[in-house]
């Protein structure tokens, strides 16, 4: 059965503190507040930089048995090599800890730069060396260069689990019949991204489940979603679930402290509820 999945983009936000973070919650106990709350969140900090794997043994053992994280990719592939040339990066990222998540790890997002348009021998490339599996991304991650120490990679799996993706993109020529045909024949969910009219908004299921991200109605990362907005998104997930595909969805605009108290006003309409055994 379907089942959505909703929740912040990233937790650690200063201006959260004494706002949906209670005052006098310690910064290290962000994250299980987070994920009392939520059913997913997504890990941002991966974008930056490669993480270490005791942090994510860290988020790991800090949420909920049936909680998921999202893990968007690095920069450094997406943003600087543009998607070219990145088997050894990919090794990298896929050494770097994000196996230690275990049954907690959900779907991944690669988010490509306002510069980056489509071209489908670059993108069926990169889609090629993605692992659909855990073995897959141990087999990958123990490609990973010298510039990882031993304490710095995580290479192993305790079962072999089905890995999703998504692409965010964020350039007018990916509005396209290819283009969701490509991601269709690799099974890559192409992520729905309202951007407040910035960039391209899709709606288009390209894969076996839904990946959302909600950049500010109006205003980028800044404004919030009105009573009315949250209803319809409330009616495009039913939808989704409907047509039997999972859907997970971030907020992200986080500037004055909407995501949180918007993720939760879209789980109230969904009936979606962060209670469970732990």
């Amino acid at each position: 059965m379907a089942e959505a999945r909703i929740g912040t983009s990233g937790w650690l936000y200063p201006g959260w503190r004494g706002s949906f973070y209670p005052p006098g919650l310690p910064h290290r106990a962000e994250l299980e507040y987070n994920a009392a709350n939520f059913t997913s969140v997504e890990i941002n900090g991966s974008f930056y930089s490669l993480q270490r794997p005791a942090s994510y043994q860290r988020w790991h053992e800090a949420t909920p048995a049936d909680f998921l994280f999202a893990v968007k990719g690095g920069r450094f592939i997406t943003h600087m090599k543009k998607l070219a040339d990145v088997e050894t990066p990919l090794a990298n990222f896929y050494a770097s800890g994000v196996l230690a998540l275990a049954g907690k790890l959900g779907p991944f997002l690669w988010q490509l730069p306002p510069n980056l348009g489509y071209h489908s021998e670059r993108l069926e490339q990169f889609f090629e060396l993605l692992p659909r599996s855990t073995t897959e991304a141990v087999a990958l991650a123990s490609r990973h260069d010298d510039k990882l120490s031993p304490d710095r990679t995580y290479l192993q799996t305790a079962a072999d689990r089905p890995l999703r993706h998504a692409l965010e993109v964020r350039h007018s020529s990916f509005v396209c019949d290819s283009a969701l045909e490509l991601l269709r024949r690799h099974d890559i969910a192409l992520v729905v991204a309202d951007t407040a009219g910035k960039w391209p908004l899709i709606e288009t299921p390209t894969a076996r489940f839904m990946y959302v991200r909600l950049h500010g109605a109006e205003e980028l990362y800044v404004s919030g979603y009105t009573d009315e907005a949250l209803d319809r998104w409330a009616e495009k997930v039913q939808a989704w679930l409907g047509r039997d595909l999972d859907v997970h969805v971030y907020f992200d605009n986080d500037a004055k402290v909407r995501a949180p108290y918007d993720a939760q006003g879209l789980m109230r309409r969904l009936g979606v509820s962060p209670e469970r055994n732990r």
